[in-house]
């Protein structure tokens, strides 16, 4: 079957700790039914298996709403769970190995995204068979620790975009403040965790974050 659309104007990533009380499930649930056209499921806590699981979970929700999951990191579990999609790190398998990967495994329509700040590599990732990159940190984040307090801006975004012909999405520090500016750049989207996990009226925040696009 083949994926949604490629629609990346807005992308959330889960943070069990940032969704507390509510479950990632409930949380995701209710950002589809506002509109979110794509998903991360991130977790770097959670063992293959306990990845595996919520990622049927999500698998389920997504397909109810015509909308594409990717999981991080993990190409396995992306491809044993049927998801769309894997996002790959700086340290995870090459864009280029994923892809071949993948099309041993029957999915060559499996999207691959990659993270980078760098023109020249994003250059290569799309030469790889990279479908988008994420790009960032723009505004800082607290979400990520292995970024420390990394702050690209704007300006460096809209080099990357300006580097490959394919989608650009912008993460790290992005709301309703501040979306407008990535918009600007170019980007095809951004990929928010605390602007959406950690909102209370979050239908609200998603609404206002896609009328951007």
């Amino acid at each position: 079957m083949s994926p949604p659309p490629l629609d990346l104007r807005l992308i959330v990533i889960t943070d069990a700790a940032l969704a507390e009380p509510r479950s990632i499930a409930e949380v995701v649930h209710r950002a589809l039914a506002a509109g979110t056209p794509a998903v991360q499921l991130r977790d770097k806590n959670a063992t293959a298996s306990q990845l595996y699981q919520q990622a049927l979970r999500l698998r389920d929700l997504t397909s109810d709403y015509l909308a594409l999951l990717f999981i991080n990191d993990r190409l396995d579990v992306a491809l044993a769970a049927g998801a769309d999609g894997v996002h790959l790190g700086p340290h995870d398998l090459p864009v280029a190995a994923a892809r071949a990967a993948a099309s041993r495994a029957g999915r060559d329509n499996l999207l691959i995204g990659t993270s980078t700040d760098d023109p020249d590599r994003a250059r290569q990732a799309a030469r790889d068979g990279a479908d988008y990159i994420g790009c960032g940190a723009v505004f800082g984040t607290t979400s990520k620790s292995e970024l420390g307090d990394e702050r690209i801006g704007t300006r460096r975004l809209a080099q990357v975009v300006e580097s490959v012909q394919i989608p650009v999405v912008g993460i790290g520090g992005i709301d309703h403040d501040n979306i407008q500016e990535v918009a600007r750049t170019g980007a095809a989207g951004a990929a928010v965790i605390s602007a959406v996990m950690g909102a209370r009226n979050l239908e609200d925040v998603v609404r206002s974050l896609l009328d951007t696009w």
